[in-house]
Formats: structure tokens, C-alpha cells, sequence
């Protein structure tokens, strides 16, 4: 009796296994808990420059700005930031307007926005950018518990030998991972 008892148990559990491990189920991805936040990045900047380091930072948004950053409509490529009496301010943003945006207001998409930071960050970014020659630039834009923000890089600028040197490796670790999962 009990071994018809353990046999019955070892292929319920056979029969468990099979149907909990289907290959249909396996190849599915699951849906990621967390909302991708990301409203725009600057893809470009990277290859570009060297950054040194990143800050984030908050910005004065219109309300049809809002809402257009809400749908992704948002062109942060060219864009860079600027220090002008002691304020830092984002140029070279481009926010598509809605076409459901309101007929009483005229928008602006290209308008040179204010970008809210503490008075010591401005201090030391400020310093950095008179003094040793960086730049600032708009890496990336996103939500963050509900409210834009823009991170921005403090940056030097790349020679064409540097962007050389970085394609190189890039190829080349992506030649090595090749080898690697080949094996």
C-alpha cells in the first residue's frame, strides 16, 4: 500500500512539473512592476563629451508643456544649460505642442526654460563653468514622484580621437560578449 502511495506521489509531482515549466509561458516577458519614468534622453551627449558629472535638477514648465510631456513630445538633442545672473536656464529644448491645446494661449515650443536649483549647486556649477571650462548639458528628462526633471552633465567636450577611442571599445566589448555567449 505504500508503495502505490509513493508512486502515485512521484508522478503527481511529474505530472506538476510538466505543466508548470510550458515553453509558451517561459518565452513571455512579464510586465514590469515600475512605469518607465524616462520622458526624453539626449543619446548623443555621451559620444559627444566626456561627462564628469551629473546633477538633477527641476524646471518651470507651462501647463500645455505639461501635458505635451505627458505624451512624449519632447526634442531634448540639441539642447544645453546656461548660467545667467545666477539662475540656470535649459536652451534648445523643443516641446511639440498638442493639437488639443488651448486657443487662448499662443506656445511657445523653443522658449528658453528656468531650471530650479539649490543656491550652492548653481554656486559650484557656476565656478565650474567660468573658471575650468565645462559645460553644461541636458542628459535626460523625467518623472520623478510627479514632477519633471532634467539631469543635466557637467562636461567637456570630446576630440574626434576621443569618439574614436570610445567606438572602439564599445565594438569591442560587444565583439567579446559575442565570443563569451557563443562558448
Amino acid at each position: 500500500m505504500k508503495d502505490g502511495f509513493r508512486l502515485f506521489c512521484k508522478l503527481f509531482a511529474v505530472t506538476i512539473r510538466a505543466f508548470s515549466f510550458q515553453p509558451a509561458i517561459m518565452g513571455k516577458k512579464k510586465p514590469s512592476k515600475t512605469p518607465d519614468n524616462t520622458i526624453a534622453r539626449n543619446k548623443s551627449a555621451r559620444f559627444e563629451y566626456f561627462i564628469e558629472e551629473t546633477l538633477e535638477v527641476g524646471i518651470a514648465l507651462e501647463g500645455w508643456e505639461v501635458k505635451a510631456l505627458r505624451a512624449k513630445k519632447v526634442q531634448i538633442n540639441e539642447s544645453y544649460v546656461f548660467v545667467k545672473n545666477g539662475e540656470l536656464w535649459l536652451s534648445g529644448v523643443h516641446i511639440t505642442p498638442l493639437t488639443s491645446a488651448s486657443t487662448h494661449i499662443k506656445p511657445d515650443p523653443t522658449r528658453i526654460r528656468k531650471l530650479l536649483a539649490h543656491r550652492h549647486e548653481i554656486d559650484r556649477i557656476t565656478g565650474l563653468v567660468e573658471r575650468k571650462g565645462y559645460t553644461l548639458i541636458a542628459l535626460s528628462m523625467y518623472w520623478s514622484r510627479g514632477r519633471a526633471k532634467v539631469s543635466i552633465g557637467i562636461a567637456k567636450g570630446k576630440k574626434l580621437r576621443d569618439k574614436r577611442a570610445t567606438q572602439k571599445d564599445r565594438d569591442w566589448s560587444r565583439d567579446k560578449a559575442r565570443m563569451l555567449k557563443s562558448r
